[in-house]
């Protein structure tokens, strides 16, 4: 039985697909236990867990929290991004409701300013300012998660940059406008108290939001877990498409001498459609019985 519990939908946030596409490609790839874990959002859980039912395939329910994080032996104390994923949790608990929501209002006024931004910048070399009707435009096509690719790939469609990746060199890195704040023990407490568990992701994620990107020492990444993690977690994803180098072997024999569970995902975006692509031991499945 392949599984992936890392996947994100257009539903619920930056995903290029609708869920009903993702679970027939997760057929088609033989996936048997999977998890969307949309950015913030718990939008699609309900139809996800439906049409897993109606596929016979085994589901739980997921989300990917972005939590501001500091430890005094990193980048001199100052806070950082990483991405927390929660799973098993109640989708209609009404404290996980209420702080989603207040996310989704902070995404938006975040996107209007960094709009702002943008058009200073536009103004300054000479490109075409973005409107009203623009910024409509890209609310729309985010649905439940307005975030910066959403910017990105507006920015593509209009031709102003030649790539996503290119929207964020020129603009969007210097046009940034900071996330609405998320402790760790505030992202613990929210899935954990609706019955969920926390789960650390990608850690070894070189180009991503991870402790690989703010410290190569994989044997310090473990130090910092024990010292101000370990209260708040109950996993590690293990397995992602970025760990390489033995890196999901190194954090699988430390979640195992913790006590941690351990969790592998594609974190398919599908551009490519690459869900089902990594080996995740079937035993992983076990640990959510």
């Amino acid at each position: 039985m392949k599984i992936d519990l890392h996947i994100h939908s257009k539903n619920g946030s930056d995903g290029s697909w609708d869920i009903t596409d993702i679970f027939a490609e997760a057929e088609r790839q033989g996936i048997g236990f999977l998890s969307i874990t949309d950015h913030d959002s718990i939008a699609a859980q309900a139809l996800a867990a439906a049409l897993a039912l109606s596929y016979g395939m085994k589901y739980v329910t997921g989300i990917e929290l972005n939590v501001t994080f500091s430890h005094p032996e990193l980048r001199g104390g100052r806070s950082f991004p990483l991405d927390f994923l929660g799973y098993g949790f109640d989708i209609y608990n009404e404290a996980l409701i209420r702080k989603l929501e207040k996310l989704r209002s902070y995404r938006i006024m975040r996107a209007l300013k960094i709009f702002d931004n943008l058009n200073r910048e536009f103004r300054r070399v000479g490109v075409p300012q973005l409107t009203e009707l623009d910024m409509e435009s890209i609310t729309e096509s985010a649905h439940e998660s307005l975030a910066r690719p959403h910017i990105a790939s507006f920015l593509v469609e209009r031709g102003i940059v030649r790539s996503k990746q290119e929207a964020f060199d020129r603009y969007l890195v210097k046009c940034n406008v900071p996330k609405m704040p998320l402790s760790l023990k505030e992202a613990s407490e929210l899935v954990r108290n609706a019955g969920g568990r926390l789960v650390l992701a990608h850690p070894g994620d070189p180009n991503g939001t991870s402790l690989m990107s703010v410290d190569p020492d994989i044997r310090h990444h473990f130090k910092i877990i024990r010292s101000s993690m370990l209260e708040y977690i109950d996993g590690i994803e293990c397995w992602h498409v970025r760990h390489t180098g033995g890196v999901s072997e190194n954090y699988l024999e430390f979640a195992r001498k913790q006590g941690l569970m351990a969790t592998g995902g594609s974190d398919c975006h599908q551009n490519p459609a690459i869900m089902g692509c990594l080996t995740v031991p079937e035993w992983v499945a076990g640990q959510f019985a």
